[in-house]
């Protein structure tokens, strides 16, 4: 795989054919990426509210009213647009919820290695909530990695891709009723395929040299 080819490949995608869409056999691929990203003693701190149907999809723009606007065609136009939500607390029920999955998926080969699992990570999560006092940036971080995987991912199956920041977290955060079920909204992914007149598909890509942001010890 080249990923120097991909990487050139993909770009923040500004329009996107409405006309085009995933297959289901794509959707699953993306909901593969969503589900194994890799996070922090593995905690996992998010939920995904996906739209694929127009009143979904506006739903969603409800978060591009006023101020953000500029991005609502790239969520009405794209094929999906996926939500990403981060956990407000990290509590003993959904620790425990966390090691009781893992234990059925079959993590542990004795009793103790459970109990291990469970202090190590409990460990992490206090030192973030009482030493550091950013819990929830910690849980967003993990966030933040899910997306990058899962750019990555969707570049290499030849999905366009645009993540938005730009929405209103708090109308999304009542739109879904997510602080009533512990989470609240961080960011959004459209997927989709890019129109022959998206002015960004045809600009250069520019990032910093390697003399500039690469140190290789000797």
């Amino acid at each position: 795989m080249d990923f120097k080819k991909i990487m050139n490949w993909r770009y923040s995608t500004k329009a996107f054919d409405p006309d085009k869409k995933l297959t289901d056999e794509q959707f699953e691929q993306v909901k593969t990426l969503l589900r194994m990203s890799p996070s922090s003693t593995n905690i996992q701190p998010w939920h995904f509210v996906i739209a694929s149907t127009q009143e979904g999809k506006e739903r969603l723009a409800k978060g591009t009213q006023g101020f953000f606007s500029f991005n609502a065609p790239k969520i009405l136009d794209a094929s999906h647009v996926i939500l990403f939500c981060s956990r407000i607390e990290a509590d003993d029920e959904y620790m425990h919820h966390l090691l009781d999955k893992e234990d059925e998926d079959g993590r542990y080969a004795k009793p103790e290695f459970k109990e291990q699992m469970h202090a190590g990570r409990k460990v992490f999560a206090d030192i973030h909530r009482f030493d550091l006092k950013d819990l929830s940036h910690w849980m967003d971080k993990q966030v933040y990695l899910n997306m990058g995987s899962l750019l990555l991912g969707v570049a290499a199956l030849g999905i366009d891709a645009i993540p938005m920041e730009g929405i209103d977290i708090k109308t999304m955060d009542e739109e879904f009723k997510l602080r009533e079920i512990g989470y609240s909204a961080v960011a959004a992914v459209s997927l989709g395929f890019r129109t022959a007149s998206d002015f960004n598909a045809s600009l250069p890509k520019s990032r910093l040299s390697e003399a500039d942001i690469f140190s290789i010890l000797e």
